[in-house]
């Protein structure tokens, strides 16, 4: 099945195009370019992925895979704050999947999923390194520590309020 896909002519596009041409004869062109399309987008759909392979002349499959090899490229839309809970063994003892659950049942998704608002992605990480910390998760950049379900819903409705206030 030989599907048509309409890219937009517009400001994004652009940008990316621009981009692509500076640097697409570099050593780690398609990364970079990757990168920069999913820091325009937010993620990767399959339109900007053609856009990609026809820009660089990389097949389609080529950057598939690359997009799936590496965890930090995203599919599919994200929210604006990406919760990501650490299921490493030192969280994972401290209860790690009680911390899941109450997040879960906050936001209404599963692992992977991004609520209707748009506004929380929920992720699952092996270990960031804090294990003192344990069980903790980062949103966004900012890490969170000695969680209980608790205190992981007061952090969810405490971004949701300074959301509203905005």
């Amino acid at each position: 099945m030989n599907e048509q896909i309409v890219i937009p002519e517009n400001e994004q596009y652009q940008e990316l195009r621009e981009f692509i041409a500076e640097h697409k004869n570099s050593k780690g062109a398609l990364l970079n370019v990757l990168y920069k399309a999913q820091s325009l987008f937010g993620y990767l759909p399959r339109e900007v992925q053609y856009f990609i392979s026809r820009e660089l002349h990389v097949p389609p499959s080529q950057i598939l895979g690359v997009i799936t090899f590496y965890h930090f490229f995203r599919t599919q839309p994200v929210g604006k704050y990406v919760i990501n809970l650490c299921l490493g063994t030192a969280c994972h003892v401290k209860g790690a999947a009680d911390v899941l659950k109450a997040v879960c049942k906050e936001l209404k998704i599963d692992v992977g999923e991004t609520t209707e608002d748009r506004l929380f992605t929920l992720s699952t990480a092996r270990c960031f390194g804090a294990c003192g910390l344990a069980p903790t998760m980062m949103v966004n950049e900012e890490i969170y520590g000695r969680l209980t379900p608790l205190k992981v819903v007061n952090v969810i409705k405490g971004i949701r309020e300074r959301e509203l206030d905005r």
